[in-house]
């Protein structure tokens, strides 16, 4: 965690303006903001197609994207990012009718 905050701040003072890191246990956190594939792009929504999911491959933890429901040519995947509750609230803008408000 404190490799993933230290991250954060050195990405906003570059002028980063969204990082890609993924909480995949209590010690590990993945970041994607330089290098990954396409899923780190997948968006929050507070009623998602999807789910994420950790699992072991060989020793080895993946995250994996799991669709809820069938998803048609050019529909957004999403999923619920899940942050913790925080006093600082990100807004949510997924604008669903049961929207939450806040990612966190």
């Amino acid at each position: 965690q404190v490799v993933a905050d230290m991250r954060e701040k050195r990405y906003a003072q570059q002028g980063i303006g969204s990082s890609y890191l993924f909480r995949v246990d209590h010690d590990t956190i993945i970041d994607a903001t330089k290098c990954g594939n396409l899923a780190r792009f997948i968006n929050h929504c507070c009623t998602p197609n999807c789910y994420a999911k950790v699992i072991t491959i060989e020793a080895q933890k993946k995250i994996v994207i799991y669709s809820k429901q069938a998803i048609g040519v050019n529909e957004e995947i999403t999923y619920d990012y899940k942050f913790p509750i925080e006093d600082t609230k990100i807004p949510c803008l997924c604008r669903t009718e049961s929207c939450r408000g806040t990612l966190n």
